[in-house]
């Protein structure tokens, strides 16, 4: 292959954020009319939806630690659930959208989010509030995995534009729970139901534009089903084969073990170092706003590389720095720590593009994409869990940051690997040979 046709290929195969395991050809059809416009205002508006459950949490978590009397240990299960949720709920989207639409699951899991975000503060319980943050995160998985299915039905010749959107509104969703939660739950009356009741008024307002497009994109679906893609190479491949899609597996889970530590407990280090909650909440959203901006620049900068190893590690090293600032000096250096732990948080979008180039044909892009989510969520659910565990048993911050200093190095070594040039249909000719 000619390298500039390995250059195309690469562009056009590298995923869209939160890519989905399975679904449904792309079909011919264009959004006319009213839904033209509709469209694009759904798919921002469940963007928007699929973050504030858990930033809203993390900004809150010791009033709701105190108000359900959760110690470490449970508090830290509370910040593994997304994760597990995600592996579980979200391996199930490809069997709905099948048999349902990709339009009616999503319109579906945005009714979900809004029924567990109304129910989860005022259970009155951990087992409930576990019960309701569950529904909220089953609706987020399925939502998740299928926007990528939606904006492939309905602009298959403007997946590029149409994705970069959606990552972008998914990245404000998150930065602005984190940032707003704290102030609009002192406006309400304090407490804590109030401050994470207010998203589920997000959700009920995108489930309005999902209830017309899910019938448009049910139609949408039947017609390319009668015109599927003709079986390529990459369909008798077999990813658990291949190295290079365990790396990026593994790659992608401690990525993800890392963001959701961060969310889940970054605030309440930065609380228990003395820093008011609204300014930690902010610090979050300064986190997670970094993800904006670097979402475009980063996979534009990996797939100019032959090898993304470099990346990795200048992410890894950001990650390494943050962490042990927050542990030597948490308050002192709050915004430095911040801002490097959220360049390192964006090895998300990085182990999204490195799914694209370590595949070459559609089939493969698919699969690889499955395995390295559904494997790498199921690795991220015991971080947040030992967190909390660390934390309960030391007493303090000291040993928990240092394991997540720690989980840096694994991370650049597995990065790198599942970096190196070569892709899983290469793997799977040389074994055949």
């Amino acid at each position: 292959m000619a390298p500039e046709e390995s250059t195309s290929l690469r562009s056009e195969t590298a995923p869209s954020p939160t890519s989905a395991p399975s679904g449904p050809a792309p079909g011919p059809t264009r959004a006319k009319g009213l839904l033209a416009v509709l469209m694009p205002v759904g798919i921002v508006l469940a963007a928007l939806n699929l973050r504030p459950a858990i930033t809203s949490l993390g900004s809150l978590l010791e009033e709701v630690r105190d108000g359900l009397g959760m110690n470490g240990t449970l508090a830290g299960l509370l910040t593994s659930v997304p994760p597990f949720c995600f592996a579980v709920f979200g391996s199930l989207a490809p069997r709905l959208s099948r048999r349902f639409g990709s339009g009616t699951v999503v319109c579906g899991g945005m009714v979900a989010i809004t029924a567990g975000l109304i129910i989860r503060p005022f259970t009155g319980s951990t087992p409930g509030f576990l019960a309701a943050t569950a529904l909220t995160l089953a609706g987020i998985a399925v939502s998740n995995v299928l926007m990528p299915v939606v904006v492939k039905n309905w602009f298959p010749d403007r997946v590029g534009s149409m994705t970069g959107l959606y990552s972008m509104a998914l990245a404000v969703g998150t930065s602005l729970a984190a940032a707003v939660t704290v102030p609009l739950n002192d406006a309400l009356g304090g407490g804590w139901q109030g401050g994470l009741a207010i998203w589920a008024a997000l959700g009920a307002v995108a489930v309005l534009p999902w209830a017309v497009l899910s019938r448009q994109g049910r139609a949408a679906e039947r017609e390319s089903a009668a015109n599927p893609a003709p079986a390529g190479p990459g369909d008798a491949l077999r990813v658990t084969r291949s190295r290079t899609a365990w790396s990026l597996a593994c790659f992608f889970g401690l990525q993800s073990t890392a963001a959701y530590i961060t969310m889940g407990w970054m605030p309440q280090i930065f609380r228990d170092a003395g820093i008011s909650a609204g300014t930690a909440g902010v610090l979050l959203a300064v986190t997670m706003a970094l993800g904006i901006p670097l979402a475009f620049v980063i996979p534009r900068v990996a797939i100019r590389l032959p090898q993304q190893g470099p990346v990795v590690v200048v992410l890894g090293l950001c990650g390494l720095g943050g962490y042990l600032g927050l542990a030597l000096a948490p308050a002192g250096g709050a915004w430095i720590w911040a801002f490097l732990i959220g360049i390192s948080n964006c090895a998300f979008p990085l182990a999204l593009t490195m799914v694209g180039l370590r595949a070459r044909t559609g089939p493969g892009v698919v699969k690889l994409s499955a395995f390295a989510q559904s494997t790498g969520y199921l690795i991220s659910i015991p971080g947040p869990l030992l967190v909390g565990v660390l934390n309960d048993a030391t007493g303090g911050w000291g040993i928990p940051i240092l394991f997540m200093a720690c989980l840096m190095v694994p991370q650049i070594i597995v990065g790198t690997l599942a970096g190196r040039n070569r892709t899983i249909e290469d793997e799977h000719l040389a074994k055949a040979a």
